[in-house]
């Protein structure tokens, strides 16, 4: 049930009628509380420890055992990880069912049989029969967590490249086409990656790609080396563009009909389809977004993650779950091997490595330096250039000279901007009073050069803006978008073609030759052969941001972009708008996210901030806040911090414990959330554990 006090499993009485259909995994319905409600069955027992009377169970939804053993176990897991309740997540963990995909599929496999060609059916893809000796009971709603199960990165010791003591042996004959290091050449621990996985074995690596790297080929060798193997794989990327290059190379590698896309966005039933078909064992590797990161797969071998420093992998529906954090408890469960791979390395996958959980691949100094485009940093304003072309543009004399140099030799130039949209905050032009709304407070926003200030938040217009502080009617830019800017810079190179892409149109690629693309964080297209010139503005915008993530978020979004360029031999260039002291703009110009990374850690260290502790957030009214954490029995050495305002009429008060008792914690809250519901507490409290954001 997903109430916390009735997070448990409860057994009841399975009819002669049902017999047949009820084997774990399949949806049913059974009476509770004297309504009928929806649950799982996930086991199949002679007998029961409730020494009341059982009821009966009422219907069997559907015969297909969508539940694999595995994931629910693995929805276990995370569930006591993450203070949650088990119904959470197995709704994040099986998508809804769609009765017409079910039939459709169940004819296919009759069709299929009956011709001979070996297609599995319902009894290939259920757990053991049922017929020979009846149970008398079933679980129909949860099951008791598994015992023992610590967080990933909570394991020490050195790992690396060896087998998981539980890891499956390697089939005889293998299962897909033979596996060419190509790219993992370039990193001296690459090679050994992919031969530990043909061999079988759970090796875990964190991957720090290198400039103009193509990262979804290699993912297709790490993934076909798992198949070769005898093993399946899943996969995990942030978002469809991401989905769409990485699809494409493993087609290119194991062939058509050996994986499926796994994604929310592509409809209740092409999901759903895409989900049974690895349910059944029809395809051995599933990739996708944050949605497949519980896809089930036989014989798993590898779960793999690609820029894991994106807050798209963060799970917003409770227990908010993070989709790296679910993949390495899964690699933990299952004895499979994980890839964390990424142009820039997160604190968290520092600590994989410096806990000896993982090792790093990466490259060498030479092929680093081969592979990386000439990057530089520039100031701001006082630089600008002379020319009024640049002035308008507000690009600094060095920026401006590499994007005219640039584009005279016909190449492209990518300029990033932190904001989408025209002037998405505006101010006084007289005394630089930010402009609110005058009705609920907002920013105001202009969308275009002739447009009438509207605020962002409750979207009403403001045609007689009047600043309240000293009257004027005048205003200027606060903060300058993408829109803007790409028309700043077709007036300042006129005749140069200019492309945008962000949230209304996000672009796939753009031809080689000369042309400016204008694109926010996240969504750069790819360039035929590289871009000459990225140009990183408005660091400020970034760096400012108060956030225990803003060095770390902003080295990735320009780690991202800078990849997209050429190498330095080719003439490839990198210009950032930022001061050259600051330590990601530093990491940065040497291309060394693992420095930064293991700075970032070590400081969090020092002042207590995850990852290196446990931290988890109580948000709600503050009545209900107090109340909650007055019935936590939290553990030793337990610290509260705050309150601090929320959104709204809301407060959040932070719990912060050692990483040894981060079990302790979310069980001690989700403890306490059961004692609420239990006694129907109005109030609604949300529990996050390892908030992407603490302040």
């Amino acid at each position: 049930m997903p109430l916390p006090h009735l997070d448990r499993p409860f057994d009841y009485l399975v009819p002669a009628e049902l017999d047949a259909d009820a084997v774990p995994g399949v949806r049913v319905k059974v009476r509770f509380a004297g309504q009928l409600v929806d649950g799982w069955l996930l086991d199949r027992a002679d007998d029961s420890r409730h020494t009341g009377r059982l009821a009966y169970l009422e219907k069997v939804v559907s015969p297909e055992p969508v539940l694999a053993p595995e994931i629910a176990r693995l929805a276990r897991a995370v569930a006591d990880r993450y203070a949650g309740s088990l119904a959470d997540v197995l709704r994040l963990a099986v998508p809804p069912r769609h009765a017409r995909v079910e039939k459709d599929l169940r004819a296919q496999a009759a069709t299929s049989d009956t011709l001979g060609d070996g297609a599995a059916t319902r009894a290939d893809v259920g757990a053991a029969s049922t017929t020979d000796a009846p149970p008398t009971h079933v679980v129909a709603v949860a099951a008791p967590p598994p015992a023992g199960v610590a967080a990933p990165p909570a394991t020490t010791g050195p790992t690396g490249a060896a087998a998981a003591p539980d890891a499956p042996a390697p089939t005889d004959t293998p299962a897909g086409p033979a596996v060419d290091p190509r790219g993992w050449r370039d990193y001296p621990a690459g090679p050994a990656l992919l031969g530990a996985l043909v061999d079988g074995r759970a090796p875990r690596a964190v991957w720090s790609a290198l400039a103009g790297e193509d990262w979804a080929a290699r993912y297709a060798d790490a993934v076909a080396a798992t198949v070769t193997g005898g093993r399946g794989a899943v996969v995990v990327v942030a978002d469809a563009r991401d989905l769409d290059r990485l699809d494409a190379a493993l087609t290119a590698v194991l062939g058509p009909d050996r994986h499926v896309c796994l994604s929310a966005a592509l409809g209740p039933a092409r999901r759903y389809r895409a989900f049974l078909t690895a349910r059944r064992g029809t395809a051995p590797v599933v990739i996708g977004t944050r949605a497949a990161m519980f896809a089930p797969v036989d014989r798993l071998g590898l779960v793999a993650i690609w820029d894991d420093g994106d807050d798209l992998h963060a799970e917003p529906r409770a227990p908010y779950p993070h989709a790296r954090d679910v993949l390495l408890t899964r690699a933990q469960l299952a004895g499979a091997a994980a890839l964390v791979g990424g142009y820039t390395r997160t604190a968290e996958a520092q600590l994989l490595v410096e806990t000896g959980w993982a090792r790093e691949v990466v490259a060498d100094r030479a092929t680093l330096r081969a592979r990386t485009p000439s990057i530089a940093p520039t100031g701001d304003d006082p630089q600008l250039a002379r020319d009024p072309g640049a002035a308008t543009a507000r690009l600094p004399s060095l920026a401006w000279t590499t994007a005219r140099d640039t584009l005279r030799a016909d190449a492209p130039v990518l300029v990033q901007v932190p904001r989408r949209g025209y002037l998405p905050s505006i101010s006084c032009a007289d005394c630089r009073t930010p402009a609110r709304c005058p009705h609920c407070a907002g920013p105001l926003a202009l969308p275009s050069a002739e447009g009438i200030p509207a605020c962002r938040w409750c979207g009403r217009v403001a045609a007689a803006y009047a600043c309240p502080e000293c009257g004027g009617r005048r205003l200027r830019a606060a903060v300058t978008g993408a829109r803007r800017t790409a028309e700043e810079l077709g007036r300042a190179f006129p005749g140069v073609p200019v492309r945008t892409s962000g949230r209304e149109e996000v672009l796939a690629s753009v031809p080689g030759g000369a042309g400016l693309v204008i694109a926010t964080p996240g969504a750069e297209p790819l360039a035929e052969g590289g871009y000459g010139a990225v140009l990183l503005l408005d660091s400020w915008a970034l760096l400012t941001r108060a956030d225990l993530r803003a060095g770390e978020e902003t080295l990735r979004r320009w780690l991202s972009a800078a990849a997209l360029a050429r190498p330095a031999s080719a003439g490839g260039r990198v210009v950032v708008v930022a001061d050259g002291a600051l330590a990601p703009v530093q990491a940065l110009l040497r291309w060394d996210p693992a420095w930064f990374a293991a700075r970032e850690l070590a400081e969090r260290r020092e002042l207590g901030f995850p990852p290196a502790t446990k931290m988890a957030s109580v948000t709600g009214p503050a009545v209900a806040v107090a109340d909650l954490l007055a019935e936590a029995r939290l553990p030793d050495g337990a610290e509260v911090l705050g309150p601090v305002p929320a959104d709204g009429d809301r407060e959040r008060m932070l719990v912060r414990v050692p990483r040894a008792r981060a079990a302790a914690l979310a069980e001690a809250l989700h403890t306490a959330a059961g004692v609420r519901s239990a006694r129907k507490a109005a109030d609604p409290v949300r529990l996050q554990v390892d908030p992407l954001s603490l302040f």
